[in-house]
């Protein structure tokens, strides 16, 4: 079987969690099928563990258009290198695209992996303008024409159901995120640690990701004026989606250097093995997104031996077993797409007390960590899922 898999992100070239579970499910599904990945950006190698990888700058003429038009005009380039699939399996809004018309083009079955959802996303219209309604309606468009849907948590496919009603619940298929627990595991190391000024001897919270309203990093800042004074905060964060939430953060930041040590900023995209140090030598990693298909940075740091305390949104509460992985704090949301806590304040002061709750007991933040391992390893293989991802393609393609 051919599977010709869409997408934005692949390495070298990843930044998001889509990129992670891309690059994986090529890494084991080329055991398992002809796989060709179709990428954007620039040239890349042409072989992935096996996997035929064609990459897509963007088309010339096109430099100062909307970025959402600039996606739609590398879609249309991707569609005719897609003839010759059996299946044709895309990634995030980006790649929908090319893979809805692809499948029409070709006459194959599309099928889609849902790692977030544009309705569930608005403040996305700060970044693109226009060009939301425009990746909201490729969005669309490709979840009503796919043969199948694939849902990285229970959680998202009832997003899925309730922002798109009309998809027949019978395509949806769940399908969770993974983890390569033998690229995430549990270091002694101190370099990362000395390199960006982290005392390994003083508790700590580390926090990794990038600054979207989705990651509700100007929550952990306001939790963190809150936690005792000798713990470090770790932030590992990447640029923010627009100058205006920068600038909050910034500021949130400097209000907080200024009433407390050890506040740790890492900006930018850096190595895996300094990214494990820091998850390794963390006390407790904290997820306080708003809005989290499933969270495989929580993977990430369960994989490192880490204790997590994660917002209960989304996907998380498939992943963190409260109580015995970490905590989970509760969040009552408004209901106008935006996922904003009802009361920042209370889910600021919640937040704190759960992480102040394992920051206190290090060895039940030990224990905890121990167990998010153990969870990893035994419902989070990439094995598994392939063989998942590999049943859907069999049932589209009868």
């Amino acid at each position: 079987m051919r599977i010709d898999i869409v997408t934005k992100e692949f390495p070298p070239t990843i930044y998001g969690g889509a990129g992670v579970h891309v690059a994986e499910l090529t890494r084991v599904l080329s055991s398992r099928a002809d796989v060709h990945v179709h990428a954007f950006g620039g040239a890349r190698e042409p072989d992935y563990h096996g996997a035929t990888v064609t990459s897509y700058a963007q088309p010339a003429g096109f430099e100062s258009a909307n970025g959402a038009v600039q996606t739609l005009v590398t879609d249309l380039d991707i569609v005719g290198d897609l003839d010759g699939a059996d299946v044709i399996h895309s990634h995030t809004w980006y790649a929908n695209m090319a893979g809805h018309l692809g499948g029409l083009m070709h006459g194959v079955p599309h099928v889609l992996s849902a790692h977030s959802l544009e309705p569930l996303r608005p403040w996305k219209a700060e970044q693109l303008g226009g060009g939301y309604a425009l990746s909201s309606w490729a969005e669309s468009t490709a979840y009503h024409g796919a043969a199948a849907v694939i849902a990285v948590s229970e959680g998202m496919r009832r997003d899925i159901l309730r922002c798109y009603p009309d998809v027949d619940p019978a395509k949806v298929h769940t399908v969770h995120n993974g983890i390569d627990t033998q690229l995430w595991t549990p270091q002694t190391g101190t370099a990362a640690l000395a390199k960006y000024g982290i005392d390994p001897d003083k508790p700590s919270v580390a926090f990794v990701g990038r600054i979207t309203r989705q990651k509700g990093v100007p929550h952990l800042l306001r939790a963190a004026l809150q936690l005792p004074e000798d713990v470090q905060l770790v932030l590992c964060v990447g640029a923010a989606d627009t100058p205006e939430l920068a600038r909050e953060v910034e500021g949130l930041i400097g209000r907080l250097r200024a009433e407390r040590e050890g506040v740790v900023v890492v900006e930018g995209m850096i190595p895996r093995g300094e990214v494990t140090q820091i998850l390794s030598a963390a006390t407790v990693f904290a997820c306080p997104s708003i809005y989290e298909p499933l969270g495989i940075v929580n993977l990430e740091a369960m994989a490192c031996g880490t204790a997590v305390v994660a917002s209960a949104v989304g996907g998380i509460p498939e992943v963190v077993d409260d109580g015995v992985t970490g905590l989970l704090v509760p969040v009552e949301q408004a209901d106008d797409g935006t996922g904003t806590p009802v009361d920042e304040e209370k889910f600021a002061a919640d937040l704190a007390k759960a992480l102040s709750t394992v920051l206190a007991d290090p060895e039940r933040a030990k224990a905890m960590g121990e167990a998010g391992r153990a969870r990893a390893i035994q419902h989070f293989s990439w094995e598994t899922i392939a063989d998942r991802t590999m049943e859907v393609y069999a049932a589209v393609a009868r």
